[in-house]
């Protein structure tokens, strides 16, 4: 038998041929005919072409601004032009090949969560993104579902298919279907972030967007963060004040030369217009409004200092805007209005010369009204204001694709998050038939070494435990200071012994209340007398933020966790076993990501606002002098307390704590002077210590949906302002020797809390 030619021929057509060595295998004389149904498909081959990035500019702007809303970079444009000319070639813009691939990637960035600027390091990797559209294109086009079904390469890039939102184009929406796998029990979208976890972000001045800070934190950092410290409150602070309207001129007003010198009302309601430091030189007995830092001076002075420079600052005549609406202390930065008089013109002048050493200009600014920057509303901020007209996202201003929290921006995660707490709830109705509420416990100054404390918390968790498993807390947050002295090992007062058996003590009290460990989240937030701050402060003021309690005091009530979690059936229960969380000072609290933010702070920060307020009041014969200056009615519209804009103090619900107006006023100034810096510490460094690489985790902005400020010096309220509602849940155990129990509730979806009290 021939060897060389086989006699069945066509049975080799039908086969997969491998071709063989060997002789023996009888290896065909023709060529083989491949099988079409098993050959793999054939990819056409592109020709790469030299693409400059300005030749793909006008598609890139039509792409990515026009349809998608968004701003790509000139490093994001090179990277992109490189790639269409690679993938794409001769085709890119006959065919319209390069509008599909940019199209994707567009897509593909917004529901990674991608910041409004495209480029490297906006919360999503556009190199990760190019190279999965790579590997799913042919002959220049892209394999849309490839791209879209693929999870694995949707893990790589850290997004997935829900979280991207409608703008408008015809790009796919978010996929209901991919949200019914999750958990639908409200606790497991509780999340609790310490401070060292939160993104250290900075912003820009030249981009006007937030960045984040790639250097790695240092407990020692180069003194060069300590000036960025202030200049990045200060940028903050100047940006949040010129999207305000009093600060944005009118075109049609300033193009108008008669408007401007008529008396009228529209000539009086012109734009407020900030001076630079700086530029007052040489403009002596003129007036202006100045935005610095309060600060004492190396000669003990009061001085306003800005980027441009510092000044010396007279106060004697100045009047608070509102009247006794807010404290004024050093380290706060105030908006002042006043005249600048040239060194010649003062006497007894402390600074020396037209320029004086670090930035100091001679002369004084004397104030005659000063006032703190206006707060900004969230929805504002993240340029939400708009979602309830027209359903979408505003596209102009606004902050709405920073992730400030870690959980994904408001933009990308929101009306997916929004979605998720919708069916939570329908699932607990349906489950309960009642209405759901979500509700937080907030206790204060707990007090472990005093004995009425621990019967204050059996009486509080005994009237919990008592109701429905649908109307006890959610969460219970238990804020220090945990002992009443500072601990301080060897001290002989609350050492480490003993400072343990406290603890020891209160996990026995919560294992008296095994449902309430079965499904709940305890939260403890520690003071300044607790471990290990306190061992080097010995009762002063700690650094901030501020590390959670050590692990090796709370081994007891984890334990008792543990004992009352085993006891549950996890076979019939789905919801989430109850757990302890020891968290930081400063900390935030979340539900369903950035839908509910929730601030908590530990500190006595009313008694030091008291004792270093700059005093600012008038003697009963100045005010009439005062007011009769013209720039004192530039510094009354400079308070912002328009009926536009009020002062929203819901006292409602409140209880007897707000019933004497002394203590309302003392709230409403706390709130105020808070919220307007921005920042849960506005303080010198001397007096408050802060963490200069972790100060970003101190600001409050935008403004969280709830803030706990606990100080025991002041009377316990729940007050709203600008949106954000403040509570103060005072002290566990009032003091007098009363044998009562007094906390906050919080109602999570109606934003309102309410101070309770229960006599034992």
């Amino acid at each position: 038998m021939d060897a060389s030619t086989p006699r069945h021929p066509d049975r080799f057509r039908t086969i997969d041929p491998i071709p063989s060595s060997s002789p023996a295998f009888g290896t065909p004389a023709r060529p083989f005919r491949v099988n079409k149904a098993n050959a793999p498909p054939t990819k056409t081959s592109i020709l790469p072409i030299l693409l400059p990035p300005s030749t793909l500019r006008p598609v890139a702007f039509r792409t990515f601004t026009r349809k998608h809303n968004l701003t790509i970079s000139s490093s994001a444009l090179q990277t992109l032009a490189v790639f269409v000319g690679k993938n794409c070639g001769s085709g890119w813009r006959e065919e319209g090949l390069a509008e599909r691939v940019l199209d994707e990637v567009a897509k593909i960035w917004k529901r990674a969560g991608g910041g409004v600027i495209v480029e490297e390091g906006k919360g999503a990797s556009l190199k990760t993104i190019l190279q999965t559209i790579e590997g799913s294109m042919s002959g220049g086009r892209v394999i849309t579902g490839k791209t879209t079904h693929d999870s694995s390469k949707a893990s790589a890039l850290g997004m997935d298919d829900g979280r991207m939102e409608s703008t408008g184009d015809n790009s796919q929406g978010p996929n209901d279907d991919d949200d019914t796998q999750l958990s639908l029990h409200p606790r497991h979208w509780l999340k609790v972030i310490d401070a060292f976890n939160l993104p250290r972000l900075t912003y820009n001045v030249d981009k006007k967007y937030f960045e984040a800070i790639k250097s790695k934190p240092s407990l020692f950092p180069s003194p060069s963060h300590k000036t960025a410290l202030f200049r990045d409150r200060y940028n903050l602070v100047y940006q949040r004040l010129l999207r305000n309207e009093s600060f944005q001129s009118s075109l049609g007003v300033a193009g108008v030369p008669s408007l401007q010198r008529t008396s009228s009302n529209i000539a009086q309601r012109q734009s407020y217009k900030l001076t630079p430091i700086a530029n007052l030189l040489g403009r002596s007995g003129t007036s202006h409004l100045v935005l610095g830092l309060l600060s004492i001076s190396p000669t003990g002075n009061l001085s306003l200092v800005d980027l441009t420079g510092s000044l010396a600052l007279d106060l004697s005549h100045a009047r608070m805007i509102p009247e006794d609406g807010a404290w004024f202390a050093p380290g706060m930065i105030v908006l002042v209005d006043g005249i600048y008089e040239e060194e010649e013109m003062v006497k007894g002048a402390a600074l020396g010369g037209n320029t004086g050493i670090g930035g100091a200009i001679g002369g004084q600014f004397v104030g005659i009204s000063i006032c703190g920057p206006p707060c900004e509303r969230r929805d504002i901020s993240l340029g939400t204001s708009n979602r309830h007209d027209s359903g979408q996202l505003g596209s102009s201003g606004g902050f709405g694709w920073v992730d400030f929290l870690g959980l994904g921006s408001e933009r990308a995660q929101g009306a997916r998050m929004r979605r998720i707490q919708e069916k939570c709830l329908r699932g607990e109705l349906e489950a309960t038939e009642t209405t759901t509420r979500l509700k937080v416990a907030v206790m204060s100054e707990v007090n472990l070494d005093n004995m009425k404390t621990l019967d204050a918390l059996k009486k509080v968790f005994s009237t919990y435990n008592d109701l429905a498993l649908s109307e006890r807390p959610q969460a219970f947050v238990l804020v220090g200071n945990f002992v009443q002295r500072a601990v301080i090992s060897g001290g002989g007062k609350a050492g480490s012994i003993e400072y343990k058996e406290y603890f020891d003590s209160l996990a026995l009290v919560l294992s008296d209340f095994p449902a309430l460990l079965q499904h709940s989240t305890f939260v403890f937030v520690p003071g300044d007398n607790d471990p290990w701050a306190s061992a080097f402060s010995a009762g002063a003021a700690s650094t901030v933020p501020r590390q959670p309690i050590p692990d090796l005091f709370t081994s007891r009530i984890r334990r008792a966790f543990v004992t009352a979690n085993s006891e549950l059936d996890k076979a019939q229960n789905a919801e989430p076993m109850g757990d302890a969380i020891w968290t930081s000072n400063p900390a935030r609290l979340t539900w369903f990501g950035p839908v509910h933010d929730i601030a908590i702070f530990r500190d006595d920060i009313s008694g030091r606002l008291r004792r270093s307020a700059v005093n600012t009041s008038l003697d009963n014969e100045e005010p009439d002098v005062a007011m009769d200056d013209p720039s004192s009615s530039v510094a009354s519209d400079a308070g912002f307390i328009t009926p536009e804009n009020p002062i929203d103090m819901d006292q409602q619900d409140c209880g007897k704590t707000t019933t004497a107006s002394s203590g309302a006023s003392m709230a409403r100034r706390l709130v105020k002077t808070i919220l307007d810096q921005g920042m849960v510490s506005p303080f010198p460094l001397p007096l408050r210590p802060v963490l200069w690489d972790h100060a970003s985790a101190l600001q409050l902005y935008p403004l969280p949906t709830a803030f706990v400020l606990a100080d025991p010096e002041a009377a316990p309220f729940c007050m709203t302002y600008e949106g954000c509602h403040v509570m103060n849940p005072g002290r566990l155990v009032p003091e007098g020797g009363v044998s009562m129990a007094r906390w906050v509730e919080y109602d999570v979806l109606r934003n309102r809390g309410k101070v309770r009290e229960e006599r034992y």
